[in-house]
Formats: structure tokens, sequence, C-alpha cells
């Protein structure tokens, strides 16, 4: 599948939406707390990345135990969830409102959705 120029104006655009239903979540209550979620959501797939770095660093011998892969999936899988869970926690606390929370955690899974998929669109294929 290549991806073009289609590709990359409808993920800045979800990209966009992100963005804005986090920082409404935020200037509608005049409370800036829900600004957190984006900085899980960014920070979100860097142990992935690093990690799958990290595993197989020579391509001609097989490792049976991907150890390290699997930790930075955890890592991965820990920030996703905080970005989550850290605007319930804060609705529940009583410091954002509820619809803040909603619309922070939209636009944070929209945010996460769209680098993930331009992380997906835009590998390059190894050829051997």
């Amino acid at each position: 599948m290549t991806a073009g120029l289609k590709t990359i104006i409808g993920l800045s655009f979800i990209l966009a939406i992100g963005f804005l239903l986090v920082i409404l979540s935020s200037a509608i209550w005049h409370n800036f707390l829900p600004l957190t979620v984006v900085a899980t959501y960014v920070v979100a797939p860097l142990p992935n990345w690093i990690c799958a770095r990290c595993a197989n660093p020579d391509d001609f011998i097989d490792n049976s135990g991907n150890s390290v892969a699997d930790f930075g999936r955890f890592l991965t899988g820990f920030l996703v969830l905080m970005g989550i869970a850290l605007p319930a926690v804060l609705a529940h606390s009583g410091a954002i409102e509820i619809p803040a929370m909603v619309m922070s955690i939209i636009g944070g899974l929209l945010i996460y959705g769209t680098i993930i998929s331009f992380s997906m669109f835009f590998q390059e294929q190894e050829e051997f």
C-alpha cells in the first residue's frame, strides 16, 4: 500500500481534530490539566520504537526470546492506558469536569491513532 498526498492530508486532519478536542477540553472550562494527555500520547510510541530497535540488532541470528520488545510493548500499553485513566481520575477527584474528560480522552485517542497510522503507512519495506 503506497501512501500519498491524500493519506498525509487525512492524517493531518484527524490529528488537528484530536489536538482541537484536547485544547478545547482545557480552554472551555479554564482548567489546563487535560493537556497532560497530549504528553502521554506523544511519548507512548517511543518505548515500542526504541525497544524494537534494540531487540534484534543482528538480522542473521534469530532470538527466540524477545523480552526487550515485550518490555517496550508493555511500556507503550501503560502510557496509552495512562492517557485514558488520567482524565478519568482527574474527573473523579473533581479537578476537571466530566465533558472535559470525555473530550480529552477522545482527542487523545485520535492523536495516538494518528501517530500509529502514520508509522504504519510510512514505514520503509526492507529488501534482502
